[in-house]
């Protein structure tokens, strides 16, 4: 990990390209109404839209002191001086990555397995998103799902080897989850589609918000 501590957000919120509501609608959204950690993901575009998009974005997040991070694109990150990323399994190299950003960013990182979790706790990231719980069609090259028992199964194993980096669960989660997530030991949890595909977006907010504030502390 790295050697400044982070605080790790319980309630992490992942932008999705929908029809409904565009990315910038999404973030206002979600930081009035109070969730504090933004991960700007927009795939398939040029890299001067994303920048340009993840600007206005930024500014909104910073103007109710949101945590705010870019998915993948770590010289964006660098460049617009975003709070740092979040790295797919088969992108830049968590150590590529902090090379670039320096010290005090936030990196994350994707992780299906015990075995990706292992690896990972060895590189210089602060928290690693688990996933996915069940299927999504935000993501195209989707891992194979875990479910509440491949969850239990991994961090048990976490606990066992005495891995303290902060694990995120990720990947179609729905309110129901919430509470038999957080059971198996997870730091918090990362939503996106319960936001984006919701017609009452601002309650749906505030309804997590009180879910997250519900939940016990990971067990170290």
């Amino acid at each position: 990990m790295s050697q400044f501590k982070k605080t790790i957000e319980r309630l992490q919120y992942i932008t999705q390209a929908v029809r409904e509501k565009s990315i910038l609608d999404q973030v206002k959204i979600t930081t009035k109404e109070g969730i504090r950690w933004i991960q700007f993901r927009l795939k398939t575009i040029d890299d001067n839209t994303f920048k340009q998009q993840a600007i206005r974005c930024m500014e909104v997040s910073k103007q109710h002191q949101c945590t705010f991070l870019i998915n993948d694109r770590v010289h964006i990150a660098k460049e617009i001086d975003a709070d740092g990323v979040h790295i797919g399994k088969d992108d830049l190299s968590p150590s590529l990555a902090r090379e670039i950003l320096g010290p005090n960013k936030i990196i994350g990182c994707t992780a299906n397995t015990i075995d990706d979790i292992i690896r990972l706790s060895k590189q210089p990231i602060d928290y690693i998103g688990l996933g996915p719980f069940r299927f999504t069609k935000t993501k195209e090259k989707l891992s194979p799902t875990l479910g509440l028992t491949g969850y239990r199964e991994i961090i048990g194993k976490v606990k066992d080897r005495h891995i303290d980096i902060p694990i995120i669960a990720i990947g179609g989660i729905h309110f129901d989850d919430i509470d038999p997530l957080f059971q198996t030991g997870i730091h918090g949890i990362a939503v996106s589609g319960i936001i984006s595909n919701s017609s009452q977006p601002q309650n749906d907010c505030q309804n997590l918000l009180k879910q997250i504030a519900l939940q016990s502390c990971p067990i170290a």
